[in-house]
């Protein structure tokens, strides 16, 4: 296909979202120099070393983490980024919280800033959703997982936003008593049990 006859509606119905890296272009039978032909006519921008976006595309308020995730893909959106998608708290962190796994190498993405954290054996796959940002494939914790994570990391995310993301989660009924219990049976956590019997007694 060439490259020049190859549009962003077509890369959308290929399933490339906004970020993507030339490996997914690749498994779509396109070439890396159709890719610098899209570049050259202007279709795709590059961003960053490995990473190229559609240039139709508006940046949204989630263009950090679709860029992050694209970056990243073998990766979680977890506590402070998690809260900021789910809609809890007021945390407004101007890094990209991801996990990986606990022995994985730490990611240095050029043009992403990142805060990385890590999770081990059931963390890294309890209460875990797949989702998409900017169409870019992603899987984010889910608002009763992110609940329990920002009591298990407390020393990172501070006990105030812990609090207070705890607090919007059950006033707006996106999580319960019990679904925070049963995920702190997995994912231990006696603060947020503590907390949990506070708000809810």
């Amino acid at each position: 296909m060439p490259a020049a006859s190859l549009t962003e509606e077509q890369l959308r119905e290929a399933g490339i979202g906004s970020f993507f890296r030339p490996s997914q272009l690749e498994r779509l039978g396109i070439s890396y120099d159709q890719l610098l032909g899209m570049v050259a006519v202007g279709i795709v921008q590059h961003v960053a070393r490995g990473l190229y976006r559609l240039s139709a595309m508006e940046p949204t308020e989630q263009y950090s983490l679709a860029a992050a995730c694209a970056r990243v893909p073998k990766s979680v959106v977890c506590l402070l980024s998690a809260l900021g998608v789910h809609g809890l708290g007021t945390q407004l962190p101007n890094e990209v919280w991801l996990a990986i796994p606990h022995k994985a190498r730490a990611p240095r993405p050029a043009g992403v800033r990142l805060r990385i954290v890590r999770f081990s054996g059931p963390a890294w796959n309890h209460g875990i959703v797949d989702t998409q940002f900017e169409g870019v494939p992603a899987r984010i914790t889910s608002p009763a997982r992110t609940i329990v994570d920002c009591f298990r990391f407390e020393r990172l995310v501070g006990r105030e936003a812990a609090m207070e993301a705890l607090r919007d989660a059950l006033q707006q009924k996106l999580v319960s008593r019990d679904a925070l219990l049963s995920i702190q049976e997995i994912l231990p956590s006696v603060p947020l049990r503590e907390a949990v019997n506070v708000l809810t007694s």
